[in-house]
């Protein structure tokens, strides 16, 4: 099933195919609705169980890099999405043809959703419109969305904010620079705040989340014999989910006191929700110790839905996006074993 995801490319804003394929194998299951909405596909039972789960994953990657189709070595699959999630949807699907075959006989209800355009800008994230639109569709006891955590259960995750932190100047001739004010030296004391900033490490909920504020880009100049009058630092601050992003933002400000920030960008961080008794029956099914999702993920817009949810696929994340992305046969295999002995 990783294979045959794989070998239908499906780069952000082109999952078409892909979403035809998995609406179409997901149609012939017996007891499992189905529906399409634009390129998500959505999936469920009514067995009348007392709690639902609710099973996610994106269909779509980033660019291939000459990595499709798949190539099967040694127990390793090769190709462009693997890791990053394929192997998770595969997962999914599997599920589905349990269920939808008898196989399996779930002791939840579950809800199936496959989303498009994860990999690019959040305001085209279908999970994300599912949230704004149809909030209904994705409701549940707990949530499991299959990025690639190499099998080991990731609570919550990190929220994230941009801004930008700009200096001004005053323009003058280079050979008479003292007629004016360089804003990209003005930008100094940003950039040592910066590299004198101790980011904290806080546990939230039994698990340990560590911090960061970083610059990760700046632009300024206007051409080779121009004093600067404007320069601009890009700053990204990943921030534990017991910060909410107006707290984030307000920390910023302050360690940037004295200078213009604008915020550019920000999505809110998810708690681990691992208190929850149907998370810790997750927990134990799965096996090992949960960590820390340090990163943003999809699980952060069920946290703003008061959904608990955890990350867990068979992908290895420090393989996503590479070319040389792979996934072992034997976790794909053990991911699905572990989710079985949680559903049933």
């Amino acid at each position: 099933m990783t294979a045959a995801l794989v070998d239908v490319e499906s780069v952000s804003g082109d999952e078409g195919p892909l979403a035809d394929l998995v609406e179409a194998s997901l149609r012939d299951l017996a007891g499992i609705a189905v529906e399409r909405d634009g390129n998500v596909v959505l999936a469920r039972t009514d067995l009348g169980r007392p709690r639902r789960v609710v099973l996610a994953g994106h269909l779509d990657t980033v660019p291939i890099a000459d990595n499709v189709p798949s190539r099967l070595v040694d127990g390793v699959l090769h190709g462009c999405g693997t890791s990053d999630m394929k192997s998770g949807v595969a997962v999914m699907l599997r599920v589905a043809q349990l269920v939808g075959t008898g196989e399996l006989e779930p002791s939840v209800d579950l809800t199936w959703v496959f989303y498009d355009c994860e990999e690019i800008e959040a305001a085209r994230n279908g999970l994300g419109r599912m949230a704004r639109e149809r909030a209904d569709v994705l409701r549940g006891d707990l949530a499991v969305l299959l990025e690639p955590t190499y099998g080991t259960v990731e609570g919550g995750c990190q929220g994230t904010l941009r801004v930008a932190v700009r200096t001004t100047g005053v323009r003058a001739h280079s050979a008479r620079s003292w007629l004016g004010r360089n804003a990209i030296h003005a930008a100094a004391p940003v950039l040592a705040r910066l590299a004198e900033y101790d980011a904290r490490t806080v546990d939230v909920d039994g698990l340990t989340y560590r911090e960061g504020l970083n610059a990760v880009g700046i632009s300024g100049g206007v051409a080779g014999n121009v004093i600067p009058d404007e320069c601009t630092v890009t700053v990204n601050f990943r921030f534990a989910p017991d910060r909410t992003v107006d707290d984030a933002l307000d920390h910023v400000r302050g360690v940037f006191d004295g200078f213009e920030v604008e915020l550019t960008d920000s999505a809110p961080g998810a708690r681990p929700g691992l208190d929850r008794p149907i998370a810790k029956e997750f927990v134990a099914a799965v096996g090992g110790t949960p960590r820390a999702k340090l990163g943003w993920t999809d699980v952060a817009r069920f946290g703003e839905l008061g959904i608990p949810a955890v990350n867990f696929g068979p992908g290895d994340p420090n393989l996503a996006h590479k070319p040389e992305e792979h996934v072992a046969v034997d976790r794909v295999l053990e991911a699905e074993a572990a989710l079985v002995r949680f559903l049933s």
